[in-house]
């Protein structure tokens, strides 16, 4: 009998383009057996000039990147089983009037499309319970000053089954906690065209549009912050550019761009996420 982790996985494909392919001119729909990363895989291709629309699916990666160039951590890579984990990277030209907030209304589109109790974490996280369940990596292209459009890489990496937390920072957790019958392509299927909108909508209007709804999952809401510069606060929400609102001593601040290290009292102590 062939185990759930080695079984040939049924992508939707064909289904997912159905859905995307009207609104998205060009696209296709591709499933690699084994990549280094999707991500560096549509950016090699950007390179190379091809900037096409797709949607590129790895059953296992072998050098998954996460932000500020860490290594992406799934139970796929960990077990040396397809089936583990979801990742992909959607490729596509964007020319938004501000790239502010991408990554948070990817990260509300990804969420929305998966379970109503799963939460994000500024500024690229979805977490569940204070425990991480999924990451995305943007990335772009810009071909000449004068062009408004960038080639846009959008990856997202999502932990199915739960991973070894040795080593991490972070405690992760997989799909099946919530979802336990979910897989990958079903995860996928969900995912996808829903993506691609919200993608097509933030180009269109920026981020201001998903603003309350990001706020409503919100996992930092309320907790006490540490930024990389060593200040201290209370996080506030987003705002209507997806900048993170800390309220500190000396007075509310906009964070664009640090690093946020996140403190949870838990008694006298504190765990840092």
């Amino acid at each position: 009998m062939t185990s759930p982790s080695t079984a040939p996985i049924r992508w939707p494909a064909e289904a997912i383009w159905e859905a995307v392919a009207p609104a998205l001119p060009g696209f296709t729909v591709e499933i690699l057996p084994e990549v280094d990363s999707t991500n560096s895989e549509l950016m090699r291709r950007a390179r190379a000039g091809r900037l096409e629309p797709v949607l590129l699916v790895a059953e296992q990666q072998t050098a998954g990147r996460g932000r500020m160039g860490r290594q992406w951590h799934s139970g796929a890579q960990a077990a040396g089983q397809r089936g583990q984990a979801l990742t992909f990277s959607l490729g596509l030209n964007l020319a938004p009037a501000d790239w502010s907030g991408l990554s948070l209304a990817v990260g509300l589109s990804v969420a929305q499309s998966l379970h109503p109790d799963i939460r994000l974490k500024w500024p690229n996280d979805l977490w569940w319970h204070d425990r991480k369940l999924a990451g995305i990596l943007i990335e772009t292209a810009n071909w000449g000053e004068l062009s408004a459009s960038r080639y846009v890489v959008i990856g997202v990496g999502i932990n199915l089954a739960t991973p070894d937390a040795t080593g991490l920072s972070t405690p992760p957790v997989g799909l099946r906690e919530l979802l336990p019958e979910v897989d990958a392509a079903q995860a996928l299927f969900s995912i996808a065209a829903p993506l691609v909108q919200t993608v097509q909508r933030f180009e269109a209007h920026g981020f201001a549009p998903f603003q309350q709804a990001f706020n409503a999952r919100d996992a930092l809401a309320q907790l006490p912050l540490t930024l990389s510069d060593g200040v201290h606060g209370v996080a506030q929400g987003v705002d209507a550019a997806g900048a993170l609102l800390v309220a500190t001593a000396q007075g509310m601040q906009r964070v664009t761009s640090s690093e946020v290290s996140v403190r949870v009292q838990q008694g006298p102590a504190y765990v840092h996420l």
